[in-house]
């Protein structure tokens, strides 16, 4: 056995021993309620004559309770629009932004249209009689192998192979993209 084991089983037996042996008398020195008289109502300036009180102190009064039907009426449906309701509403949203006096004129134009992120996936390159060939897969079900000059889906032309990048051209927009294809290898 340990020594804590030993300590807790004579802290034990020490705590059953007081409740066998321990004084079990009620202390006789209670103290009985004691009974208040009402304070006389006084004006206001004999209270104050009577208190030798500061400037700037304040007098605390306790207001009366108002009845329920008073605050969120009869059938219980309060109405929280500020003024004497029970809760006050808090608009937390950030104030409208001010209207400038001064017309701004016309509204500026839109943005110009740019050609879609590049819809191909990388996969690979080969070199055959000098000339590049390049792999490239757009979604998981097509595989397209290119050459300069290659339309794809009638809306990219493959411009340039020239490693590292390939640049082809969004037939659309006639706007003109880079992928990265990779050094020479």
């Amino acid at each position: 056995m340990k020594r804590q084991h030993v300590i807790m089983g004579l802290a034990l037996a020490g705590a059953a021993a007081l409740f066998v042996f321990g004084d079990r008398q009620a202390a006789s020195d209670v103290s009985e309620a004691v009974e208040r008289k009402p304070a006389a109502p006084r004006d206001d300036a004999a209270a104050r004559a009577d208190k030798p009180g500061k400037p700037g102190d304040k007098e605390v009064a306790i207001l009366a309770l108002r009845p329920r039907a008073e605050l969120v009426g009869e059938a219980g449906e309060a109405v929280f629009d500020g003024g004497d309701a029970v809760f006050l509403s808090q608009n937390w949203n950030p104030p409208p932004p001010k209207a400038s006096l001064q017309p701004s004129g016309p509204p500026p134009p839109p943005p110009a249209p740019m050609a879609p992120a590049m819809p191909f996936t990388y996969i690979g390159k080969a070199v055959g009689g000098g000339v590049w060939e390049v792999f490239l897969s757009r979604g998981a079900d097509k595989t397209y192998v290119v050459r300069e000059h290659t339309i794809i889906d009638g809306s990219y032309r493959v411009e340039k192979i020239a490693p590292p990048s390939m640049t082809m051209t969004y037939l659309p927009l006639n706007q003109v993209q880079q992928i990265n294809i990779g050094a020479l290898d």
